[in-house]
């Protein structure tokens, strides 16, 4: 159990704005949804700033905006977790490699490693504690929060910066539409639900979370728990597995107020989150936050954001509803996410009210 003490995050939405809660709701009509970034001078110095990638802008940004909100000066414990690294810089290197035989740039070689993010955000902090990245594909951001509960379980940690990243370029978005995995035309963000076609309309996003053994005046919510299932060869069942999950925390399916699911607009994968929402929680109110900001390896971090703050601020914007159920009370979110069936997460938050 850990408490989140600060939130920083850019995403294609306007959340660098802590103060304002999916008040403004960003429309696209695209391929994929692309980031809405601050002014980075803000927070990195524009020497060095013209020397880093988007993705290392976007990470350090993001962990300040968090710093700067939870009011902790030095992090116990930097973790991240990404499923693809910079994706910009590695594309770069490729491609200076078909060019003509030369030398080439070690910046891009040095900026596409994974855990580029995690020691420049040290480096800026001048922080040298714990230091991790994890890079396990759709479990990324979940093995970083495993890490830190663990931490703070063992008392090696009070607090640790928990941080999530990835990107999306054009390149990337083509060539893995050729194994489906994308919609293949445009289609408009806000009516995702209704594109009955395969494939995911693509996203990305960097977020930062500060996690405390220590309750705050910040804190938003209490990260509860975190739980990791891989599907191998159709094993994994949901309706064995939360009943002991839930049990292990003391709650039943009927205390679940929200069931907050990573819908997609896969029409191939998204009955999966609508066959267990319907099963599993009857009663309770099903939200949605992908359309929002797209898929991505860790968009359960976008996911983790709106959770938070639905229980922070005791409302559900009408944005982020799949079902005309309303809760009786805005306690207990079970958030619930799959890759393709393949790696399905479960998070566990609680609101701290009284």
């Amino acid at each position: 159990m850990a408490f989140i003490n600060g939130i920083g995050i850019i995403s294609p939405q306007r959340t660098a704005d802590s103060t304002a809660f999916l008040s403004d709701v960003m429309e696209y009509t695209a391929d994929y949804l692309t980031c809405i970034e601050p002014a980075y001078r803000t927070f990195i110095d524009p020497l060095q700033s013209r020397r880093m990638s988007r993705l290392m802008k976007m990470g350090i940004a993001s962990a300040k905006l968090c710093m700067a909100e939870s009011g902790v000066e030095m992090p116990d414990a930097i973790i991240t977790g990404t499923g693809l690294g910079s994706v910009e810089d590695t594309e770069k290197i490729l491609g200076e490699i078909t060019k003509e035989e030369r030398f080439l740039n070690p910046t891009p070689f040095i900026q596409s490693t994974y855990n580029t993010i995690s020691s420049q955000v040290a480096i800026q902090l001048k922080c040298h504690s714990y230091n991790s990245t994890y890079v396990h594909r759709t479990f990324s951001f979940e093995s970083c929060l495993l890490d830190g509960l663990m931490q703070l379980e063992e008392k090696s940690a009070t607090n640790f910066l928990a941080g999530t990243i990835d990107e999306m370029t054009m390149n990337h978005l083509q060539i893995t539409r050729r194994v489906g995995q994308w919609k293949m035309e445009p289609v408009n963000n806000l009516s995702l639900k209704d594109v009955k076609t395969p494939g995911a309309l693509a996203g990305e996003g960097a977020a930062f979370f500060m996690m405390g053994a220590e309750r705050s005046s910040s804190t938003y919510a209490e990260l509860t728990d975190v739980a990791t299932c891989y599907n191998l060869n159709g094993s994994f069942a949901s309706a064995e597995f939360l009943p002991g999950f839930l049990a292990k925390n003391g709650l039943y399916p009927a205390d679940i107020d929200i069931v907050l699911l990573g819908v997609n607009g896969d029409c191939s994968n998204d009955p999966i989150y609508m066959q267990f929402a319907d099963q599993l929680f009857p009663a309770a109110a099903q939200a949605w936050f992908k359309h929002l900001c797209g898929e991505y390896h860790t968009a359960a971090g976008f996911g983790l954001y709106v959770a938070a703050n639905i229980l922070k601020n005791q409302v559900c914007p009408e944005v982020l509803k799949l079902s005309a159920k309303k809760p009786v009370r805005l306690k207990n979110i079970l958030i619930y996410n799959h890759f393709r069936n393949i790696n399905h997460s479960f998070i566990l938050i609680r609101g701290c009210y009284e």
